[in-house]
């Protein structure tokens, strides 16, 4: 849940951080209220123009929404649209696809997350905060960063300041 305008260019911003489901999905109050006060913590410390979501992390939230917090498909339509609206977003194109295809089979990862660390590659993503990939995993120039983890990655530690 971010506040403010819409975020349409990072390229002034040298680190470009993409943001998986659970991030989003735990600033939206799925499950903990702790879970929801360390992700909005977290947005509020991330350089805003920093931030960018893959499509992919879209649509797996307006999953998660209707089906963990119950909320209405109108209600999860409208946390999608807000999100959408507050940050850039990394197309899920034909090259993420092979790619992501590519990264699933090499690296036993599952298809949906593969998608979404493929977009951020994509992007130019320096980091992917995800509470629930391989953390410290690095490939095609994105690390996956846990942001929840008792000790952050570095580079998401410095990003921080």
């Amino acid at each position: 849940m971010l506040s403010g305008g819409h975020a349409t260019n990072c390229t002034t911003t040298k680190v470009r951080v993409a943001l998986d489901t659970n991030v989003i999905a735990y600033a939206q109050g799925v499950d903990s209220v702790s879970q929801r006060d360390a992700a909005l913590a977290l947005l509020a410390r991330l350089p805003r123009q920093s931030i960018v979501l893959p499509v992919q992390v879209l649509g797996e939230l307006f999953n998660v929404l209707i089906r963990k917090t119950r909320l209405s498909r109108a209600d999860a339509h409208s946390a999608v649209t807000e999100w959408r609206e507050s940050v850039s977003l990394i197309e899920t194109s034909p090259a993420v696809m092979k790619a992501a295809l590519e990264l699933a089979a090499d690296h036993n990862l599952g298809i949906w997350d593969a998608v979404v660390l493929a977009a951020a590659a994509q992007g130019g993503c320096r980091l992917l905060l995800s509470e629930d990939m391989h953390d410290g995993f690095d490939w095609n120039g994105v690390t996956i960063a846990n942001p929840f983890a008792a000790s952050p990655h570095p580079l998401l530690q410095a990003l921080l300041r």
